[in-house]
Order: structure tokens, then C-alpha cells, then sequence
């Protein structure tokens, strides 16, 4: 009854001939059939009669006259053209289902479910349900309803599953969800209305097709593999649904079409279910152990990216699988030969190594082979190289062969070399670093005693205002500067002399070519003197001057860390004195250093004593004002001295190694009053920033400290940003990379401190993973013509990288305004807040975030 029964609001299968009435002779009987109307015809011999035919549609359907026995042979022939189909479609559905049971892949329940759909369907369709349970013409149409239903559901079903849709999108498994739902309502229509049902589920199997093709075809651009393997199925179900429009629609008519559509059905799902069952089993022979051990350990070779190295020793040939003079951008075969041939390409200090290697593997006979060396590429640069290879032994005991893997190791000997850089020498002038500085001082001071023309002469040389120009130009002037001072020094030392950074801006110098007093006198001279150079930097002239604390070693018990704090004390009485000094150490000077160490000794306690606190700097939101988050900022109110500004104690904490302690007293108290002011006002939305010194950057402890910060806490992390600045991260950059990456996981923010300022800090964005930037006060209140562009480029470029970006230092509401049309996210300087204390930043919070709340 598929033939012509419409597409919207069919006729499922109502009689198409309500009667036929003769003009004379035997009344027509009408003959039971699922198919069609048939009416035996009884006529006398040689009578002429006319046929008067009640129809129930207005379009005449196509008659065929039959003899009996003709018409017996056809549905015959049909009869087991169906059963061989049921039977087909009966198994597929059975085995997809056995198969969900056995493997539990998500994909087959769907799969065994379209299986089971389409069984159904033929079975009303071929009129087998009637064999089967007593049907009658209303209960036909609800069945076919219901079964054109259950397959259009399926198909959604299918389609949604095999392609994992909801891996692409969530609107995607949402949109399913409410059509399958939608779908399973007409079960009901069905029984009230099957005409309407099955109207729908014809568009909507339609529509599934249509929507199918459109996401096979854009998931197999995307090389998705599900896709491209259901390509030939959907084809199939393409031209399947086009030639049941034409049915339906009734542009084909005959005996054959509604028998071969159930037929062409069944085929879709037998190639639905070949595609399905090669998707659920496809790498199975991994896991049931069908490949051979030579066959794994080829994968594997081939999965860890190493060369295989084969040297036939009795020929002399070595061979690489794949060529590595590929990798090195040779022309192909280069590489392979003899072993001789390798020579030339080494590195000029590793070829004797490596061929005294393979001497001594053939001279022992045994052993194993694992060596590092240098190999030059065409483009002139060095790989580094590791083989490691064991002999094969002939029958006379002799080596014939050695086989192995070449692994370059290019990456992890540049990170070793950068690690070993940045422990022993400073980032950003080259110079050896304070520890090494020691080490030196103290081998010098070793040999002092036993060469008469050993007598050292320690300086200490701190940059008078040095902070001064960090603040009014920038860190980058500041660096700058050190660089052009650096290669000042340089050039007045000799081979024997040492030149190290010791911190921020000071300098420490070991002079042995001089012994000489006078002589000294002039060196030290000439050093303030090269400092006073002026140095021209972005149109300006700068001018600076040295305090500059000398001390000759005469007393053979004294230490190197004696000798250096000896200078430095006689660099502070300089620079106290005014800087632009040169300042010779004297004992007396070591009473006056009485006073740091009583701070000192005072600053171990204070935590103890509660005499340190934060204070809370607002950071507001641009673009309506509201308030973002807090900075951190430490406070010491001293018992007998009052409040000691940061610039005071910050060196000496970090000069005596109490950094740490007070910065993880800082990150501490900070989560704690973030999680009093949660309990005060619920879902807070805010941050508070604390900034980390280079000192607990380096500790390996920070991560574990972190950890168990949050757990006694139990602060959001996602509410805490850490803040370093770049200097600090350039002291180790390679040991701050890992630091940063294991404090990422912990769910905590990290933001680059005074960005726009530094040597580096876009190279460091992609390095780091930085996801906040705050923009320092010098590029914020820079009046040049291009600040505007400086900054829209950079709030752009940060927020390309999805970052957060804080302004400081915006002195007008003009350049907040200005800001906040270049997108820029955050503000903080004086113009939105001074430090507050705790109780007062709560108070702030209760008056922005609490009448927000009430009236909710």
C-alpha cells in the first residue's frame, strides 16, 4: 500500500477500490491480500461486461488482469523473495544484538535498535504480522504507523551515536535529544491519529537523511574516520529515499517497487552493520595479542621516533632506517657507508671519541654501545646524537654486526645547557651570579696563602638611584642600562679579574691584577668613573653614579662571605654618605652594621608577633567600575619603630633568606581573608593577587607549600593570581617554566607583573603560562604620540591569547575611559583606591556586593 499513499497525512494501507460493480453476470469477490485490491472475476462465455469501480482517491491506480494460475505463480515468487528478506533482517538484528551483548561498544545498541526498526517495518509491510496475531484494517494502519515511527527514531538515534555528535558540540546533543523525544510522542499520536504520525515520521526520516549528508560531508573534510566509512552506506540511503519519494508520491507504480524498497532497506542496514562491526573491532587485535612480539617491537620502534642504525662491521656499511640524512637535510644515502665516512661530519672534538668507541667495542668483543656526540647538518648547525646499539657475534666469536637506535637528543642537551647558564651565571648581563662569585673568591683566597702575588681586592658597586630610573622609565631602560654598564666594567678588567651581578643593581668585582694600594685607588677610580659616562637612552641623557665599598684581603682566616660583607658594609657607609663615593672598608664599620642586624633578628619574629599584616589595593573593572579583586601588599608595624615601608625590610628579608617564610605568609593570610569575606558574602566573584619572589621560585618546595596553603585553607584556587615579575622569572627560566606549569594544575592564575617593561616578556608569554598581563605605570602613563597604538596592540595581542589584562598606574579618569574602549579589562592605581586593611577591604566588598544580593 506504500504506492501513491502520500507523503503528508497518508492512507497506510486503506482500500484503494471501495466495489467494483458489473453491468451483468456474477458478482465480484473481493480476495484477502496486504498488497493490493484483488477481486476474482467470474464471466460468462462470450458476454461483454462493464466494470463500474468505486474509488476511495481521486487518482485511478494501475489495474492488472491476471489468470488465476499466472497470479498464484507471482505470489509465489514474492512470498519467498520476502521470507529470504525477513530472514536477513531478522539475523542482522539478532547478531547486531548479540554483539552489543559481547563487546558493550555504544555504537552497536544503536546499530541493533535501526536493525530491529526495520524488521518491524517488513514485517507489516510484507503482511507477515498478520500470520503472526489477528489484524484488522484499523489496526493495520496504527502498526505501519508505529513501525514508521520506530524507524525514524532509530535512524536519529543511529546517526547521533556513530558520529558522536556531542564531541562536537553540546547544542548538538541537545537538539538530538529533544527530536528523539519529540519523536517518541507520536507513539501515542499514532494510536488517535496514524495518518499524522506517520506523516511526520516520514519528514522526519527525510530530514535525517538530508542533515546525515551534510555532517558526513563536513566530518570527513575534518578527516574524521566514522564519517568517511559511512559514506557508502548513506549514498545507499540517498538514492533509497529518493526512490520512495517517487513511490509515495505515486510516479512509480507497478508490482516490484514496494518489494524491492523493504529489500533495499535490509541492505542498508547489512552495510550499516559491516561499517559498524569494522569500527567496534578496529584495533582488537592489538589487545588480544594477534601481532607477533617482532611485529609490536617494530610499532614501537616506529611509535618512539628513533632511527634504527645497522653497521654490517665484516662489509663496513652502516644503514639508517629512515635515513637520518634526511633529518639532517642531506641528500639521500649520505649517511650510509662506511663507518669512516661519519668522521668528516662529526664535531671536530667528538670524532676521536667516536672512533676510539668503536674500536673498543670491536676489541672486547662484548659490551654495549651507548654514546653522545655531535653531528653538523647541511645547514651548519650541530645535532646532538645518542647510539646505542649492541654487537651481534658470528660463529668464530668475532663481532659481524652491530644494530641499535639513534635518538636525537638535540632538545634535551639545549635544556641541560640553558639549566647549567642559569644556575651559574645571570640572565640578563651574563655575569657569573653571587654564589659563583663566592666560589671564586674562596679558591683565591685558598691559594692567597701560598703565592706571594696573590693579594684579591673585593668591591662592591651599587648603582646610586638606580630604582629611580626603573620607576620613571621602566624596567627595560633599566636593563638596558646594566647591559651598557656591564661592557663598561669589561673592558677595564684583566683575564685575571672576576666581575659578577650580586643582585638587583650591584655589582661585584675581584681584582687580583693590582696589589698595589695606590694603584687600587685608581682602578676604583676609574670604575665610578666609567659609571658616570652618561648613557643616552630613548632621547634622554642619562647620568649615574656609583657607591662603590672596597676591601683588600689581609687576614688569611677570613672568608669569602666575610670578605663580600666587609665591602658591602663599606658600599652602604657610601652610599649613606651620599653615593658617588669610593669608600674603603674600616673594622668600625662593622659596629654600624649592628643596626640591619637587629632588624634582621627583629624580622624573624615579627610573624611570630603578629606585627605583619596585608594591606589590600582595589583593582577595579573598566568598564562599569565595579570592583574586580585586591592586590596584596605587605605591611610591618614595628613595636618601637612604627611602620617600616617595604623597602626597608623586603631587601633585608631577602639578603637573609627570610623571603620565603614572609611570602608564604603573605599567600597564606591572603586566602585566608579571602575565605572570611566568602563566609561574609557569598559568591563573591573576586580575586586577590600576591606577589612571589625569585627566592620561593626556586625552592622545589613551592608546589608542595602551595598545596598544602590551599588544603588548610580551602581557598578556591581559581580566586588567587600569582604575581612575578619578569626579572624574577629570567633568574632561572628554565626552572621557572616547571615551577609555574606544576602551580598551574593547582587551579591558580599566574599573571606577569610590570609586562611592557622587560628584555623578553613576549617571548615569555608563549613560554609561560601566564593568564593574566599587567601593563607597568611607564607604558601606561607614557604621553608620547603612540602610547594609544602601543597599547591597543598589546591589549589585542593579549587578548588574541585569551588573557586578562590589569593597567597600573592611570592617573586620570580620561585614561581609564581611554582604556577601556582598547577592551583592556582591569584597573589599579590611586585613582580607584588606596591600600586598605583587611577589615576595611571587607567593608568595601559588603557595600558592593551585599545590596546586589538582597535585591535578588
Amino acid at each position: 500500500r506504500l504506492v501513491n499513499s502520500k507523503l503528508f497525512w497518508p492512507d497506510l494501507g486503506s482500500q484503494r477500490i471501495m466495489a467494483i460493480t458489473p453491468s451483468e453476470g456474477f458478482a465480484l469477490d473481493r480476495q484477502p491480500s496486504p498488497d493490493a485490491d484483488v477481486f476474482r472475476i467470474t464471466l460468462n462465455p462470450g458476454s461483454v461486461i462493464t466494470f463500474v469501480a468505486e474509488l476511495s482517491t481521486p487518482q485511478l491506480p494501475q489495474l492488472y488482469l491476471w489468470e488465476p494460475e499466472a497470479y498464484k505463480d507471482t505470489i509465489n515468487a514474492f512470498t519467498l523473495y520476502r521470507g529470504i528478506v525477513l530472514g536477513i533482517a531478522g539475523l542482522l538484528a539478532v547478531l547486531l544484538t548479540i554483539l552489543f551483548v559481547v563487546k558493550g561498544t555504544s555504537v552497536l545498541p544503536a546499530s541493533a535498535a535501526l536493525a530491529w526498526a526495520v524488521l518491524a517495518y517488513i514485517c507489516v509491510d510484507f503482511g507477515f504480522l498478520e500470520k503472526l496475531i489477528t489484524v484488522t484494517s484499523s489496526d493495520q494502519r496504527i502498526w505501519r504507523a508505529g513501525a514508521e515511527v520506530a524507524l525514524a527514531s532509530s535512524f536519529v538515534v543511529f546517526l547521533f551515536t556513530y558520529l558522536n555528535l556531542n564531541r562536537w558540540h553540546a547544542h548538538l546533543g541537545y537538539a538530538t535529544f529533544a527530536w528523539v523525544v519529540g519523536l517518541a510522542l507520536l507513539f501515542g499520536v499514532a494510536i488517535y491519529d496514524p495518518s499524522v504520525a506517520s506523516g511526520i515520521a516520514r519528514v522526519s526520516f527525510a530530514l535525517t537523511a538530508t542533515a546525515g549528508i551534510a555532517l558526513i560531508i563536513y566530518l570527513g573534510f575534518n578527516k574524521y574516520d566514522r564519517a568517511i566509512l559511512l559514506v557508502p552506506s548513506w549514498a545507499l540511503i540517498l538514492v533509497w529515499l529518493f526512490g520512495s519519494w517517487l513511490t509515495v508520491t505515486g510516479q512509480l507504480d507497478n508490482d516490484i517497487v514496494q518489494p524491492a524498497l523493504g529489500g533495499g532497506l535490509v541492505l542498508i542496514v547489512l552495510l550499516i552493520g559491516f561499517t559498524v562491526i569494522q569500527h567496534a573491532f578496529a584495533g582488537s587485535a592489538y589487545q588480544q595479542g594477534l601481532f607477533s612480539d617482532l611485529e609490536r617491537q617494530s610499532l614501537a620502534l616506529t611509535g618512539s621516533g628513533d632511527t634504527v642504525w645497522d653497521w654490517d662491521v665484516t662489509r663496513d656499511r652502516i644503514v639508517t632506517t629512515p635515513d637520518i640524512s634526511n633529518r639532517l637535510g642531506l641528500e639521500p644515502g649520505t649517511m650510509h657507508g662506511a663507518a669512516r665516512n661519519w668522521l668528516p661530519r662529526l664535531h671536530p672534538d667528538d670524532r676521536d671519541r667516536f672512533k676510539a668507541t668503536l674500536d673498543v667495542l670491536l676489541d672486547h668483543r662484548k659490551g654495549r654501545l651507548n654514546h653522545e656526540f655531535r653531528i653538523r647538518a647541511e645547514d651548519g648547525h650541530f645535532h646532538w646524537l645518542q647510539i646505542r646499539a649492541r654487537p651481534v657475534l658470528g660463529s668464530n666469536g668475532e663481532i659481524i654486526r652491530c644494530v641499535g637506535t639513534i635518538t636525537d637528543i638535540t632538545e634535551q642537551r639545549n635544556s641541560v645547557e640553558r639549566l647549567l647558564q642559569d644556575a651559574m651565571n645571570d640572565n640578563l648581563t651574563g655575569l657569573p651570579n653571587r654564589q659563583v662569585f663566592l666560589d671564586r673568591l674562596q679558591s683565591i683566597l685558598n691559594l692567597s696563602p701560598d703565592s706571594e702575588g696573590v693579594r684579591p681586592t673585593v668591591m662592591a658597586i651599587d648603582i646610586d638611584r638606580y630604582k629611580l630610573v626603573n620607576d620613571t622609565l621602566g624596567i627595560a631602560a633599566g636593563d638596558n642600562i646594566l647591559i651598557a654598564l656591564t661592557r663598561r666594567l669589561r673592558r677595564l678588567l684583566k683575564p685575571q679579574d672576576t666581575l659578577a651581578r650580586l643582585g638587583g643593581d650591584e655589582f661585584g668585582l675581584i681584582l687580583t691584577s693590582e696589589r698595589d694600594p695606590q694603584r687600587v685607588a685608581d682602578f676604583a677610580d676609574a670604575v665610578n668613573k666609567a659609571i658616570m659616562v652618561p648613557i643616552n637612552f630613548a632621547n634622554r641623557e642619562i647620568i649615574l653614579t656609583a657607591s662603590i665599598g672596597l676591601v683588600s684581603w689581609i687576614d688569611q682566616q677570613e672568608s669569602a662571605a666575610g670578605l663580600l660583607s666587609d665591602a658591602e658594609l663599606a658600599m652602604y657607609r657610601a652610599k649613606r654618605a651620599g653615593g658617588n663615593r669610593v669608600e674603603p672598608f674600616r673594622p668600625a664599620f662593622r659596629t654600624s652594621g649592628t643596626d640591619r642586624l637587629q632588624m634582621e633578628s627583629d624580622l624573624r619574629r615579627a610573624i611570630e608577633r603578629k606585627e605583619l599584616s596585608l594591606a589590600y589595593q582595589p583593582i577595579v573593572k573598566l568598564d562599569d567600575g565595579e570592583l574586580a579583586g585586591f592586590e596584596a601588599l605587605m605591611r610591618w608595624e614595628h613595636p618601637k619603630r612604627g611602620n617600616i615601608p617595604p623597602s626597608e625590610f623586603i631587601p633585608i628579608a631577602e639578603a637573609s633568606g627570610l623571603i620565603e617564610p614572609l611570602g608564604m605568609f603573605a599567600l597564606e593570610r591572603a586566602a585566608t581573608d579571602l575565605m572570611d569575606w566568602q563566609h561574609a558574602i557569598d559568591k563573591m566573584p573576586i580575586f586577590i593577587s600576591v606577589n612571589i619572589s625569585s627566592a620561593q621560585l626556586l625552592n622545589n618546595e613551592l608546589y608542595n607549600d602551595v598545596r598544602g596553603m590551599l588544603t588548610r585553607t580551602r581557598c578556591n584556587p581559581q580566586q588567587l593570581k600569582l604575581e612575578l615579575t619578569e626579572s624574577v622569572v629570567m633568574e632561572n627560566p628554565e626552572q621557572a617554566r616547571l615551577v609555574l606549569s606544576k602551580l598551574k594544575e593547582t587551579g591558580l592564575s599566574l599573571a606577569m607583573d610590570d609586562f611592557g617593561t622587560g628584555y623578553s616578556s613576549l617571548a615569555y608569554l608563549t613560554r609561560f603560562p601566564f593568564d593574566t598581563i599587567k601593563l607597568d605605570k611607564a607604558l601606561v602613563a607614557n604621553t608620547s604620540d603612540k602610547r594609544n597604538v602601543l597599547l591597543r596592540s598589546v591589549i589585542a595581542m593579549a587578548r588574541a591569547l585569551d588573557m586578562q589584562v590589569v593597567a597600573e598606574g592611570i592617573e586620570t579618569p580620561e585614561d581609564a575611559a581611554e582604556l577601556a574602549r582598547m577592551n583592556c579589562h582591569f584597573g589599579q592605581s590611586f585613582l580607584f583606591g588606596t591600600p586598605v586593611s583587611g577589615d576595611a577591604a571587607l567593608k568595601l566588598l559588603r557595600e558592593r556586593f551585599q545590596p546586589t544580593k538582597r535585591a535578588s
